[in-house]
């Protein structure tokens, strides 16, 4: 994407549904001033346009000097917010409570304390029924600063009543903030290292986590609280793949959501990337049984609210749904199956370019190549990885990036592109070296590709065999585990040995319910 296109204002208005655009026009339509018109015809002007365009846009609006550009674009995004505000505010309790504060403070500007007092005390309520701890911590600050000054008349233990209210409030957001920050910095440490790749991934992540997370923090916690501890177990077991603890943890949190029933609907994002994280761990356990029962649940939750939710939670929902969806395919082994969804996928990812981060991009790319390399399409699957090796996204999910590389280099082996693996080999073995990523089950497949490039169909099959062994002692390792969540190298082996397709080799291990690693 060129540097124009992320200018702010062009990149909000290819975000706006059809609906947000209208209410805007609608909106504006009322006033029909000088100003309103060059607003329009701004916001017009550049949701025709494909990529922004700055001598375009003065070509086309004459009325709009170079010099005025800058702040029609200033006022006409702060319009747009305004209006989109006034739209969410339907969808989001949020929206509407912040309002009932500003709506005190204006009273209180009138003098008006009582009412002022009312209307904060209902929106107090309406705060803690929401578990929203810092609008909470607001409110009572507010209400503090007006029984400080102003004789209300209020009840006579009222000051008690604000001082123990604050005091609570202060130590839960003090627990939230704590265990929001390490959460936030395990995900982090997640998406540049990936599951632990040795002892000292470990060890350095068990250090961190032990001397970052808050003591006694179990007592009496609110939801958020559970929430933050919960996703950073999470985080901390999934990253050192010990994937019953991390089922255990996102079972948890799924569980909050039946406890506090209200904030399914007020947080609903959250809810649905605690199913998403649930369904991982299923995933990663192979609970075939669970995970088709708990994906019924979301994708039922999904269509049955569908229509409530805001443009973020309906992008959420198609990433976590879509990768769910592929996610069965693997489990089953029905990877020509899966290639159905392909088409509407990239259709979704088109579609939402300006909201999906590179990261989801890259899982996608990775999963697409997967489904086609399993159902025997190795050209396919080369389009795809391709894209992974050309997409700039520095060292994020460089294991991700390592193990694409590798698989690359198999469906070119697969279609007898021999002299390109030969070239590709250093290349790989190169950027994998520079990464820091390269796992014995990395090293030993390079070694086998280098060696058997021109080896005879009899030599070959007994090869194919003694990696399979070398690499079935190495799953063995904990730390070399994670190659084989990436890779089902193992699977693709027993196809070349059996001369079956992959997919079958998988399928059959689904069936018999056979241990994939």
């Amino acid at each position: 994407m060129s540097n124009n296109q992320h200018d702010a204002l062009f990149i909000l208005i290819k975000t706006l549904t059809k609906a947000e655009k209208r209410n805007f026009q609608l909106a504006f339509n009322k006033n029909n001033s000088k100003e309103d018109v060059l607003f329009i015809q701004l916001f017009n002007t550049l949701d025709k346009l494909k990529e922004y365009d700055e001598e375009l846009i003065l070509k086309k609006i004459p009325a709009i000097k170079k010099q005025q550009l800058s702040n029609v674009k200033a006022h006409l995004y702060k319009h747009l917010l305004t209006t989109l505000r006034l739209l969410y505010k339907q969808k989001d309790p949020l929206i509407d409570l912040r309002e009932q504060l500003d709506y005190a403070r204006v009273l209180y500007s009138k003098g008006l304390y009582n009412q002022s007092l009312k209307l904060l005390s209902k929106a107090k309520s309406m705060a803690i029924d929401q578990e929203e701890v810092m609008l909470s911590y607001e409110i009572i600050e507010f209400e503090k600063l007006i029984e400080s000054r102003h004789i209300t008349r209020s009840l006579e233990n009222r000051a008690d009543e604000l001082s123990e209210e604050s005091r609570v409030i202060e130590q839960k957001l003090s627990n939230i903030s704590k265990l929001s920050t390490i959460s936030l910095r395990m995900y982090g440490l997640y998406l540049k290292l990936g599951h632990a790749r040795d002892e000292r991934d470990a060890n350095m992540v068990k250090l961190f986590f032990e001397k970052e997370l808050p003591a006694n923090c179990l007592q009496d916690m609110s939801f958020y609280e559970k929430i933050h501890l919960y996703q950073a177990y999470s985080w901390y077991y999934y990253i050192l793949q010990d994937f019953v603890m991390f089922y255990r943890y996102t079972r948890k949190w799924v569980d909050l959501f039946t406890l506090y029933p209200s904030l399914q609907k007020t947080d609903v994002e959250l809810y649905i990337k605690a199913m998403h994280n649930l369904l991982t761990a299923q995933f990663y356990t192979s609970n075939h049984v669970k995970f088709i029962r708990d994906l019924g649940t979301l994708e039922t939750f999904i269509a049955e609210n569908n229509e409530t939710f805001n443009e973020n939670t309906k992008t959420t929902a198609f990433v976590y749904v879509y990768t769910a969806r592929i996610n069965r395919y693997f489990l089953e082994g029905t990877f020509s199956e899966g290639l159905g969804i392909i088409p509407q996928l990239e259709a979704e990812i088109a579609e939402n370019q300006l909201k999906i981060d590179q990261h989801r991009v890259l899982l996608f790319y990775y999963k697409i190549a997967c489904l086609y390399f399993g159902s025997g399409d190795n050209n396919k699957a080369i389009v795809y990885l391709n894209k992974i090796i050309h997409l700039r996204i520095g060292n994020l999910r460089a294991d991700i990036q390592c193990f694409a590389r590798i698989l690359h280099l198999i469906a070119h082996y697969e279609l007898e592109n021999y002299s390109l693996v030969e070239y590709l080999i250093k290349s790989v073995y190169h950027f994998i070296a520079k990464n820091k990523d390269l796992g014995q089950m990395m090293e030993e497949i390079l070694k086998f590709l280098r060696k058997n490039i021109y080896a005879n169909p009899k030599a070959l099959k007994s090869a194919f065999a003694n990696l399979k062994e070398k690499l079935g002692q190495l799953s063995q390792n904990p730390y070399e585990r994670r190659s084989f969540l990436y890779l089902d190298i193992i699977s693709w082996l027993e196809s070349k040995i059996e001369s079956i397709p992959v997919q079958d080799v998988i399928r059959r291990k689904f069936v018999k319910r056979e241990k994939r690693i």
